[in-house]
Formats: structure tokens, C-alpha cells, sequence
């Protein structure tokens, strides 16, 4: 997961309270040795977005705004249109450790922090839905929420957030497993 820049700034997916448009906004990054950290200080967090149909390899990498994770990962086999893989999180390893229990669980939703994984649902059928009754999975999305939330100062739903940021056509900037997309210019950026 690791995201370079040649210089000082990098692109950046801008959550917008209450809406799924984002804003593309252009932030000073901290690097080291050229990859780009992330910084929960200024909620600036990396995002991964990971086909998980056809075994392509494709990762796709970018950072995002407006989160409030100030520690571990999230990750979701929902995630509109394609449901890939993405996660966001403030370090690679919870990040990867939270893909990972994804495909484990051949779908599904974590939360994950110090290596461990706090909550899950897991999501069998194409990714996207349980074979449980509805009132185990309310229960256990209530239990992955309250998970979620103990990680930061978190919005509304984040999964729900979380699940539109890899859709590539509603404004302005997105991830996909290609990389960045400027929605409005339909152009694929880093």
C-alpha cells in the first residue's frame, strides 16, 4: 500500500458532511524516503481500493479528508459500483491486515486497529449480502458501527461513506482500483 509523490503536494478526496459528493482538494503530504504518510493530525488518511474479481492485482491508492480516524483501518466488499475491496485507515498494516480478513470472510465488513480486528460482518454471498436473519446481521452492523466509531471522531455511517467513495461518477473525485478519477473531467489523474 504504499502511495509515492515526487513532491510536497498530493490529490486528495474531500468528504462533504451529510452528501456523497467529495471535493478534489490539493494537500501538503509528510513523506518519507517519497511515500506519503498519513496524517491523522489533519485527518488526511490513506484510501485502497483492491479488485477482487478477476485476480487483476489492481490496487488502487489515494488519501481522503474528513474521515476522523485517529487510529487502525476500515474496509468493506461494498463499494459501489464495481465492489471491490476498500478500506481506508491510518496505517498500511491495519489496512492490509483488514483486506485481508475481507477475503477471508469472502466479503463482508472489519474494523480493525494494532493488528487486531475488532468487529466484522461477514457479507458471503458475492460480497454483498448475509445468509444470517436480519436480526444477527442488525445486530452484528450495530456491533461493527460501535467498533468504528471507538476509532475517532467518525461521521454518520461510515460505512455508507466509505462504500461511495469508489464509485467513479458522482463529482468530484473518487478511487477506483485504476487509481484517482476526476469525475468531472472523466479522467483517471495518478
Amino acid at each position: 500500500f504504499r502511495l509515492t509523490t515526487a513532491g510536497e503536494t498530493h490529490p486528495v478526496i474531500e468528504i462533504v458532511p451529510g452528501q456523497i459528493v467529495t471535493k478534489k482538494k490539493v494537500e501538503r503530504v509528510k513523506t518519507v524516503d517519497g511515500a506519503i504518510m498519513p496524517d491523522t493530525a489533519r485527518d488526511i488518511l490513506k484510501l485502497a481500493v483492491v479488485e477482487r474479481h478477476k485476480a487483476s492485482g489492481n490496487i488502487g491508492l489515494g488519501l481522503v479528508k474528513g474521515f476522523g480516524l485517529k487510529q487502525g483501518a476500515l474496509a468493506s466488499s461494498v463499494a459501489h459500483d464495481s465492489h471491490n475491496i476498500v478500506a481506508v485507515g491510518t496505517n498500511d498494516s491495519d489496512i492490509l491486515k483488514a483486506v485481508e480478513e475481507i477475503s477471508r470472510l469472502q466479503g463482508g465488513l472489519v474494523v480493525c486497529t494494532q493488528g487486531k480486528i475488532l468487529a466484522f460482518l461477514p457479507l458471503p454471498v458475492a460480497g454483498l449480502l448475509s445468509l444470517d436473519p436480519l436480526e444477527a446481521v442488525a445486530a452484528q452492523f450495530e456491533t461493527i458501527e460501535e467498533a468504528a466509531a471507538s476509532l475517532g471522531n467518525l461521521p454518520p455511517a461510515p460505512f455508507s461513506i466509505l462504500s461511495f467513495l469508489a464509485l467513479p461518477v458522482i463529482p468530484e473525485l473518487r478511487l477506483t482500483d485504476l487509481g484517482l478519477v476526476d469525475v468531472t473531467r472523466f479522467k483517471l489523474i495518478k
